[in-house]
Protein backbone atom coordinates (compact mmCIF):
# COMPACT_ATOMS: atom_id res chain seq x y z
CA UNK A 1 0.00 0.00 0.00
CA UNK A 2 2.80 2.26 0.45
CA UNK A 3 4.27 1.51 -3.10
CA UNK A 4 1.23 2.26 -4.16
CA UNK A 5 0.97 6.06 -2.76
CA UNK A 6 4.70 6.23 -4.03
CA UNK A 7 3.26 5.50 -7.63
CA UNK A 8 0.80 7.92 -7.48
CA UNK A 9 3.55 10.80 -5.96
CA UNK A 10 6.57 9.63 -8.38
CA UNK A 11 8.84 8.19 -5.90
CA UNK A 12 11.10 5.82 -6.78
CA UNK A 13 11.17 3.09 -4.25
CA UNK A 14 12.88 0.30 -3.70
CA UNK A 15 11.90 -2.90 -1.32
CA UNK A 16 13.83 -5.22 0.69
CA UNK A 17 11.99 -8.12 1.04
CA UNK A 18 12.13 -11.47 2.93
CA UNK A 19 11.34 -13.25 0.43
CA UNK A 20 10.11 -13.04 -3.70
CA UNK A 21 6.48 -14.07 -2.89
CA UNK A 22 5.83 -11.20 0.16
CA UNK A 23 2.90 -9.23 -1.16
CA UNK A 24 4.78 -5.76 -1.90
CA UNK A 25 7.51 -8.08 -3.63
CA UNK A 26 4.72 -9.40 -6.15
CA UNK A 27 4.13 -6.11 -7.81
CA UNK A 28 7.33 -3.46 -6.43
CA UNK A 29 9.54 -3.06 -9.59
CA UNK A 30 12.78 -2.63 -7.57
CA UNK A 31 13.05 -5.60 -5.31
CA UNK A 32 16.27 -6.93 -3.42
CA UNK A 33 15.60 -10.14 -1.16
CA UNK A 34 16.91 -10.19 2.13
CA UNK A 35 16.34 -11.05 5.95
CA UNK A 36 16.78 -7.76 8.09
CA UNK A 37 19.37 -9.16 10.01
CA UNK A 38 21.60 -10.51 7.08
CA UNK A 39 24.19 -8.32 4.73
CA UNK A 40 21.59 -7.61 2.26
CA UNK A 41 20.35 -4.87 4.57
CA UNK A 42 23.82 -2.95 4.51
CA UNK A 43 23.69 -3.12 0.70
CA UNK A 44 19.92 -1.93 0.28
CA UNK A 45 20.58 0.77 2.31
CA UNK A 46 23.81 2.20 1.18
CA UNK A 47 21.67 2.65 -2.07
CA UNK A 48 19.13 5.00 -0.88
CA UNK A 49 18.34 8.03 -0.35
CA UNK A 50 16.30 7.91 2.43
CA UNK A 51 15.38 4.28 4.05
CA UNK A 52 11.97 4.07 5.66
CA UNK A 53 10.58 1.08 7.48
CA UNK A 54 6.83 -1.02 7.46
CA UNK A 55 7.69 -2.99 10.93
CA UNK A 56 9.69 -2.73 13.90
CA UNK A 57 11.87 -6.26 13.60
CA UNK A 58 15.23 -4.45 12.20
CA UNK A 59 17.86 -4.82 14.83
CA UNK A 60 18.49 -1.57 16.46
CA UNK A 61 21.87 -1.63 16.66
CA UNK A 62 22.04 -2.56 12.90
CA UNK A 63 20.43 0.55 12.14
CA UNK A 64 22.64 2.31 14.67
CA UNK A 65 25.71 0.99 13.06
CA UNK A 66 24.41 2.02 9.60
CA UNK A 67 23.14 5.70 10.99
CA UNK A 68 27.10 6.08 12.19
CA UNK A 69 28.33 5.46 9.11
CA UNK A 70 26.26 8.19 7.28
CA UNK A 71 23.15 6.45 6.00
CA UNK A 72 19.66 8.34 5.74
CA UNK A 73 17.03 6.44 8.33
CA UNK A 74 13.61 7.66 8.88
CA UNK A 75 12.59 6.54 11.94
CA UNK A 76 16.08 6.77 13.19
CA UNK A 77 18.11 4.05 15.23
CA UNK A 78 17.19 5.77 18.71
CA UNK A 79 12.74 6.13 17.99
CA UNK A 80 13.25 2.23 17.10
CA UNK A 81 15.01 0.63 19.59
CA UNK A 82 12.11 2.55 22.03
CA UNK A 83 9.38 1.16 20.34
CA UNK A 84 11.29 -2.46 20.12
CA UNK A 85 11.49 -2.28 23.94
CA UNK A 86 8.02 -2.27 25.89
CA UNK A 87 10.08 -2.34 28.89
CA UNK A 88 11.36 1.22 27.66
CA UNK A 89 8.34 2.63 26.46
CA UNK A 90 6.85 2.34 30.00
CA UNK A 91 10.05 3.44 31.72
CA UNK A 92 10.63 6.81 29.99
CA UNK A 93 7.04 7.63 29.17
CA UNK A 94 6.06 6.76 32.04
CA UNK A 95 8.88 8.92 33.91
CA UNK A 96 7.68 11.84 31.68
CA UNK A 97 4.47 12.03 32.93
CA UNK A 98 2.41 10.04 29.86
CA UNK A 99 -0.30 7.49 31.67
CA UNK A 100 0.92 4.03 31.83
CA UNK A 101 -0.60 1.26 33.97
CA UNK A 102 1.05 0.23 36.49
CA UNK A 103 3.97 -2.43 35.95
CA UNK A 104 6.82 -4.02 36.64
CA UNK A 105 10.34 -5.74 35.57
CA UNK A 106 10.18 -9.64 35.94
CA UNK A 107 12.52 -12.76 35.76
CA UNK A 108 10.52 -14.84 37.82
CA UNK A 109 7.51 -16.34 38.53
CA UNK A 110 7.89 -14.90 42.08
CA UNK A 111 7.96 -11.45 41.18
CA UNK A 112 4.65 -11.39 39.18
CA UNK A 113 3.13 -12.97 41.99
CA UNK A 114 4.75 -10.16 44.38
CA UNK A 115 3.26 -7.63 41.85
CA UNK A 116 -0.08 -9.55 41.50
CA UNK A 117 -0.59 -9.07 45.59
CA UNK A 118 -0.62 -5.20 45.26
CA UNK A 119 -2.43 -5.13 42.09
CA UNK A 120 -5.12 -8.22 41.82
CA UNK A 121 -5.56 -11.09 39.74
CA UNK A 122 -5.63 -11.16 36.96
CA UNK A 123 -2.02 -9.64 35.58
CA UNK A 124 -1.02 -8.78 32.31
CA UNK A 125 2.42 -10.65 31.25
CA UNK A 126 4.27 -8.99 28.48
CA UNK A 127 7.30 -10.15 26.40
CA UNK A 128 9.36 -6.45 26.16
CA UNK A 129 10.80 -7.92 23.08
CA UNK A 130 9.62 -9.58 19.98
CA UNK A 131 5.89 -8.87 20.95
CA UNK A 132 3.62 -6.89 18.63
CA UNK A 133 0.20 -7.06 17.13
CA UNK A 134 -1.27 -8.96 20.23
CA UNK A 135 1.85 -11.36 19.88
CA UNK A 136 3.99 -12.17 23.22
CA UNK A 137 0.82 -11.05 25.61
CA UNK A 138 -0.72 -13.36 28.39
CA UNK A 139 -3.46 -12.53 30.89
CA UNK A 140 -2.13 -14.60 33.79
CA UNK A 141 -5.09 -15.42 36.37
CA UNK A 142 -2.93 -17.15 39.44
CA UNK A 143 0.11 -17.70 40.49
CA UNK A 144 -0.19 -21.13 39.35
CA UNK A 145 -0.60 -19.79 35.80
CA UNK A 146 2.62 -17.75 37.05
CA UNK A 147 4.80 -20.45 37.29
CA UNK A 148 3.68 -22.52 34.24
CA UNK A 149 4.25 -19.52 31.82
CA UNK A 150 7.81 -18.89 33.54
CA UNK A 151 8.72 -22.45 33.25
CA UNK A 152 8.00 -22.42 29.80
CA UNK A 153 10.18 -19.82 29.32
CA UNK A 154 12.95 -21.26 30.95
CA UNK A 155 12.74 -24.84 29.39
CA UNK A 156 13.01 -22.35 25.95
CA UNK A 157 15.72 -20.13 27.14
CA UNK A 158 13.42 -17.11 26.63
CA UNK A 159 13.48 -15.20 29.87
CA UNK A 160 16.58 -12.95 29.02
CA UNK A 161 15.63 -12.67 24.91
CA UNK A 162 11.91 -11.59 25.76
CA UNK A 163 13.37 -9.00 28.69
CA UNK A 164 9.03 -9.50 30.22
CA UNK A 165 7.72 -7.49 32.60
CA UNK A 166 3.88 -7.55 34.05
CA UNK A 167 1.37 -5.21 34.28
CA UNK A 168 -1.70 -4.81 36.12
CA UNK A 169 -5.22 -5.61 34.66
CA UNK A 170 -6.83 -2.71 33.16
CA UNK A 171 -10.92 -2.49 32.95
CA UNK A 172 -10.92 -1.70 29.60
CA UNK A 173 -13.88 0.00 28.27
CA UNK A 174 -12.67 0.96 24.35
CA UNK A 175 -9.51 0.63 22.75
CA UNK A 176 -8.34 3.45 20.58
CA UNK A 177 -5.32 4.87 18.43
CA UNK A 178 -3.96 7.70 16.92
CA UNK A 179 -1.77 8.01 14.07
CA UNK A 180 0.64 11.22 13.91
CA UNK A 181 2.64 11.73 10.74
CA UNK A 182 6.10 14.10 11.95
CA UNK A 183 8.48 15.72 9.26
CA UNK A 184 12.38 15.93 10.20
CA UNK A 185 12.08 19.48 11.44
CA UNK A 186 9.18 18.92 13.84
CA UNK A 187 5.75 19.82 12.30
CA UNK A 188 3.46 17.29 13.11
CA UNK A 189 -0.01 16.36 12.39
CA UNK A 190 -2.82 13.97 14.01
CA UNK A 191 -5.23 11.84 12.48
CA UNK A 192 -8.85 11.71 14.25
CA UNK A 193 -9.03 8.91 17.04
CA UNK A 194 -10.19 5.90 16.06
CA UNK A 195 -11.80 2.57 17.81
CA UNK A 196 -9.90 -0.55 17.07
CA UNK A 197 -12.03 -3.36 18.05
CA UNK A 198 -9.95 -5.98 19.39
CA UNK A 199 -10.55 -10.24 19.51
CA UNK A 200 -8.20 -12.67 20.49
CA UNK A 201 -5.28 -10.16 20.21
CA UNK A 202 -5.67 -9.25 16.44
CA UNK A 203 -7.51 -6.26 15.77
CA UNK A 204 -10.72 -6.99 13.47
CA UNK A 205 -12.77 -3.68 13.32
CA UNK A 206 -11.69 0.49 12.76
CA UNK A 207 -14.45 2.87 13.75
CA UNK A 208 -14.02 6.31 13.28
CA UNK A 209 -14.22 9.14 14.52
CA UNK A 210 -13.91 6.36 17.93
CA UNK A 211 -17.38 6.84 19.97
CA UNK A 212 -16.10 8.31 22.37
CA UNK A 213 -16.52 11.79 24.37
CA UNK A 214 -15.35 14.59 21.76
CA UNK A 215 -12.91 15.95 24.35
CA UNK A 216 -11.47 12.40 25.14
CA UNK A 217 -10.82 12.31 21.53
CA UNK A 218 -9.29 15.18 21.60
CA UNK A 219 -6.86 14.57 24.58
CA UNK A 220 -5.87 11.70 23.18
CA UNK A 221 -4.52 13.44 20.22
CA UNK A 222 -2.70 15.66 22.16
CA UNK A 223 -1.29 12.99 23.75
CA UNK A 224 0.10 11.53 20.54
CA UNK A 225 1.18 14.76 19.17
CA UNK A 226 3.55 14.75 22.72
CA UNK A 227 4.74 11.24 22.30
CA UNK A 228 5.24 11.98 18.77
CA UNK A 229 7.61 14.88 19.85
CA UNK A 230 9.36 12.89 22.48
CA UNK A 231 10.26 10.36 20.81
CA UNK A 232 11.78 12.45 17.71
CA UNK A 233 9.60 10.18 14.92
CA UNK A 234 10.16 10.97 11.56
CA UNK A 235 7.11 9.50 9.29
CA UNK A 236 4.36 7.85 11.22
CA UNK A 237 3.62 6.74 14.65
CA UNK A 238 0.81 5.06 16.01
CA UNK A 239 -0.39 5.73 19.90
CA UNK A 240 -2.98 2.79 20.94
CA UNK A 241 -4.86 3.82 23.72
CA UNK A 242 -6.98 2.17 26.33
CA UNK A 243 -10.21 4.23 27.85
CA UNK A 244 -10.69 3.07 31.09
CA UNK A 245 -13.05 4.94 33.72
CA UNK A 246 -13.44 7.11 31.26
CA UNK A 247 -9.72 8.00 31.19
CA UNK A 248 -6.74 7.50 28.74
CA UNK A 249 -4.28 4.59 29.20
CA UNK A 250 -1.00 4.56 26.93
CA UNK A 251 -0.79 0.82 25.61
CA UNK A 252 2.21 0.75 23.20
CA UNK A 253 3.67 2.62 20.16
CA UNK A 254 4.38 1.39 16.47
CA UNK A 255 6.53 3.61 14.41
CA UNK A 256 5.32 3.01 10.65
CA UNK A 257 2.15 2.83 8.52
CA UNK A 258 0.20 0.83 11.21
CA UNK A 259 -3.31 -1.41 10.68
CA UNK A 260 -5.40 1.04 13.01
CA UNK A 261 -4.74 3.72 10.35
CA UNK A 262 -6.21 1.65 7.04
CA UNK A 263 -9.40 3.30 7.30
CA UNK A 264 -7.64 6.74 6.08
CA UNK A 265 -6.86 4.97 2.09
CA UNK A 266 -10.68 5.90 1.69
CA UNK A 267 -11.73 7.64 4.70
CA UNK A 268 -9.27 10.36 5.05
CA UNK A 269 -8.31 13.62 2.54
CA UNK A 270 -4.52 11.83 2.47
CA UNK A 271 -4.10 8.25 3.64
CA UNK A 272 -1.36 7.57 6.36
CA UNK A 273 0.41 5.57 3.57
CA UNK A 274 1.41 9.07 1.11
CA UNK A 275 1.70 10.40 4.83
CA UNK A 276 4.39 8.13 5.77
CA UNK A 277 6.24 9.06 2.40
CA UNK A 278 5.46 12.80 2.63
CA UNK A 279 7.11 12.68 6.55
CA UNK A 280 10.37 10.88 5.47
CA UNK A 281 10.94 12.96 2.57
CA UNK A 282 10.57 16.29 4.54
CA UNK A 283 7.40 16.84 2.45
CA UNK A 284 4.47 19.46 3.46
CA UNK A 285 2.03 16.85 5.13
CA UNK A 286 -1.32 16.36 4.29
CA UNK A 287 -4.73 17.06 5.39
CA UNK A 288 -6.36 14.48 8.30
CA UNK A 289 -9.75 15.20 8.24
CA UNK A 290 -12.35 12.80 7.86
CA UNK A 291 -13.92 12.87 3.94
CA UNK A 292 -17.64 11.66 5.89
CA UNK A 293 -19.58 11.25 9.33
CA UNK A 294 -18.39 7.78 9.62
CA UNK A 295 -15.62 5.22 8.43
CA UNK A 296 -15.30 1.68 8.67
CA UNK A 297 -12.93 -1.21 8.31
CA UNK A 298 -13.16 -4.38 8.50
CA UNK A 299 -10.30 -6.88 8.42
CA UNK A 300 -10.24 -9.78 5.92
CA UNK A 301 -9.29 -13.24 8.03
CA UNK A 302 -8.32 -16.41 6.67
CA UNK A 303 -11.16 -18.86 6.95
CA UNK A 304 -11.14 -22.27 8.57
CA UNK A 305 -11.12 -23.97 5.28
CA UNK A 306 -7.75 -21.77 4.01
CA UNK A 307 -9.58 -20.89 0.68
CA UNK A 308 -8.13 -17.48 -1.20
CA UNK A 309 -10.67 -14.38 -0.36
CA UNK A 310 -9.85 -14.02 -4.48
CA UNK A 311 -12.06 -16.70 -5.43
CA UNK A 312 -15.18 -14.67 -3.55
CA UNK A 313 -13.82 -10.90 -4.55
CA UNK A 314 -17.57 -10.27 -7.01
CA UNK A 315 -19.68 -11.08 -3.91
CA UNK A 316 -17.51 -8.46 -1.79
CA UNK A 317 -17.87 -5.88 -4.34
CA UNK A 318 -21.75 -6.34 -5.16
CA UNK A 319 -21.75 -4.87 -1.23
CA UNK A 320 -22.58 -0.81 -1.85
CA UNK A 321 -19.46 1.31 -1.39
CA UNK A 322 -16.97 -1.93 -0.32
CA UNK A 323 -13.57 -0.90 -0.98
CA UNK A 324 -11.77 -3.73 -1.05
CA UNK A 325 -8.00 -4.29 -0.65
CA UNK A 326 -5.93 -7.70 -0.55
CA UNK A 327 -2.47 -7.96 0.82
CA UNK A 328 -1.52 -10.85 -1.97
CA UNK A 329 -0.71 -13.42 1.46
CA UNK A 330 -1.45 -17.30 1.31
CA UNK A 331 -4.43 -17.82 3.01
CA UNK A 332 -4.22 -19.86 6.28
CA UNK A 333 -7.23 -19.60 9.15
CA UNK A 334 -6.81 -16.70 11.03
CA UNK A 335 -4.26 -14.53 9.32
CA UNK A 336 -5.05 -10.58 7.91
CA UNK A 337 -5.26 -11.48 4.02
CA UNK A 338 -7.32 -7.79 3.85
CA UNK A 339 -9.63 -5.30 4.51
CA UNK A 340 -12.69 -3.57 3.57
CA UNK A 341 -13.35 0.21 3.96
CA UNK A 342 -17.12 1.63 3.76
CA UNK A 343 -17.76 5.42 3.71
CA UNK A 344 -20.90 7.08 4.58
CA UNK A 345 -23.44 8.77 6.83
CA UNK A 346 -24.13 6.21 9.54
CA UNK A 347 -21.88 4.55 11.70
CA UNK A 348 -24.42 1.22 11.83
CA UNK A 349 -24.54 1.69 8.05
CA UNK A 350 -20.63 1.43 7.46
CA UNK A 351 -19.92 -0.85 9.88
CA UNK A 352 -22.96 -3.41 8.76
CA UNK A 353 -21.90 -2.79 4.91
CA UNK A 354 -18.09 -3.44 6.08
CA UNK A 355 -18.64 -6.69 8.16
CA UNK A 356 -20.52 -8.42 5.34
CA UNK A 357 -17.98 -7.58 2.30
CA UNK A 358 -15.24 -8.98 4.76
CA UNK A 359 -16.96 -12.01 5.66
CA UNK A 360 -17.89 -12.83 2.01
CA UNK A 361 -13.87 -12.58 1.35
CA UNK A 362 -13.19 -14.89 4.74
CA UNK A 363 -16.30 -17.51 3.27
CA UNK A 364 -18.12 -16.93 6.65
CA UNK A 365 -21.48 -15.74 4.21
CA UNK A 366 -22.86 -16.74 1.27
CA UNK A 367 -22.12 -14.25 -1.80
CA UNK A 368 -25.23 -12.75 -3.27
CA UNK A 369 -25.76 -11.14 -6.69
Amino acid sequence: MTYQAAIALGVDLRLLANRPDDGAALVASDVAIGAPDSPALETFVAANDVTTFDHELVPAARLAALEAAGHCLRPNAATFALVQNKRRQRAELGAAGFPVPPYRFIAAAADISEFAEMHGWPVVVKAGRGGYDGRGVWVVADATAARDLVAGWETAGQVNALEPLVEAWVPIEREVAVLVARRPGGEAVAYPTVETVQRDGICHELMAPAPIAPELAREAERMALAIAERVDVVGLLAVELFVAGGRLVLNELAARPHNSGHYTIEGCVTSQFEQHLRAVLDWPLGETNLVAPAVATVNVLGGRDGSDPRERLPGALAVPGAHVHLYGKAARPGRKLGHVTVVGADAADVRARARRAAAILSGAEEETS
